[in-house]
Formats: C-alpha cells, structure tokens, sequence
C-alpha cells in the first residue's frame, strides 16, 4: 500500500502519540472536533461519549480512563469511539491542573486540609516508592473524591456543546446530501428529456 509505515506502530507507540501528538496541540484539536463531528451515530449517543470520556479524565486513574469511559458511556447509552476520543480532555497540558484541583477540592470534601503548623505529605517521595496503600489516603482518596464535582461539571457542559454542535453539523450535511440528490435529479431529467427531444426530431 502506497505510504505505508515499514513497521507498524505499537500500543505503547500510539498511546504516546495520544498524550504528546507529534503535531501541534492546536491541530490535533482540530481533528479531534473532525473526528468527533463525522461519527455515524445519534447526537445523544456521541455527546454522552464524550462527556463519559470528559468525566473519566478527572479521575487519578491513570490506564484505567477508557476502561471508566467506555463504563460509563455504556450506562449512559453513549458511543463507544466518542468515549474513547473524549479521554483525550486529559494531556499532558490539563493533567497538571486536573491533578492539583481535585487534590485541593478532594481534602476540603473529607475535611483533609493541611494547617499552618501541620507537615505536607511528600508526594514525591510516596511516588518513588510507587506504594499504593500509603497513596491512598494522602493522595489518590482525596483526588478520586475530588473530581467528582469539576467532573460532572465538565461533562455535562461537553455534552451540551457536543450535542448542539453535532446536530447542527448533521443538519447541515443532511441538507447539503438532499440538495446534491435533487441537482443529480434534475440533471438526469433534463438529459432523458434531451433524449426523448432528439429522438422526436429523428421521427
């Protein structure tokens, strides 16, 4: 097949790819929209992909986003596609501020908040060490229960500019479709009725 790749890419190559696309965050947003825009199904189905994937974002769960998405785009009745391509809300631009935000919201909620006099948890050192069970309640508790708000905030505002922005688009090509079906019809009109001309002039 004319330009394709020598050797194909793996999944560890496509999932950096996701996170650092080799073009320009603006173009891959852009494609993104594209992406979204074209998907064959209903606008209610895609938008709730969306928001699904959104949602999943938030979460500290890294690995685990299309897994939390395709969940919950299922319960939502969303599609699957958009859910995947709505995980891409979390890069490596927002992951920073997606990560102190729900830290912060997440120790207000449980009421974790560190006083003046009281010591910080050393979250690099917890990460170097990679233990789950004392990332737990300093860390990954207080962010699972923090994005819940900013999640279901974000979601929901995804899905209304999703939804009203794939029905328009469907609109719109539906409307570009039944006029290019038309013009195909009157084309083929006029040329049976130049025939049916020519030939009662040969009579």
């Amino acid at each position: 097949m004319l330009f394709r790749r020598r050797k194909p890419e793996g999944f560890f190559d496509r999932m950096r790819i996701a996170l650092w696309p080799r073009r320009s965050f603006g173009r891959s947003f852009l494609y993104f929209i594209k992406r979204v825009l074209r998907l064959t199904a209903t606008p209610h189905a895609i938008a709730a992909g969306v928001a699904a994937g959104v949602f999943a974002s938030w979460t500290p769960l890294l690995g685990f986003h299309f897994i939390l998405a395709f969940a919950v785009s299922f319960v939502l009745a969303g599609n699957m596609v958009a859910a995947a391509l709505g995980t891409a809300f979390g890069n490596p631009l927002s992951f920073p501020f997606i990560w102190a935000l729900t830290l912060k919201i997440g120790n207000m909620l449980i009421g974790n908040e560190v006083g003046p006099g009281e010591k910080h948890v050393d979250l690099h050192a917890l990460l170097s060490r990679l233990d789950v069970s004392q990332l737990w309640d300093p860390v990954l508790k207080p962010m699972l229960i923090g994005a819940i708000p900013p999640g279901i905030i974000t979601a929901v505002g995804f899905y209304i500019l999703t939804y009203w922005g794939v029905r328009a688009f469907q609109t719109r090509r539906k409307s570009r479709l039944a006029a290019r079906a038309t013009a195909r019809i009157r084309e083929i009109a006029a040329a049976r009725a130049e025939r049916a001309a020519d030939k009662a002039k040969r009579a």
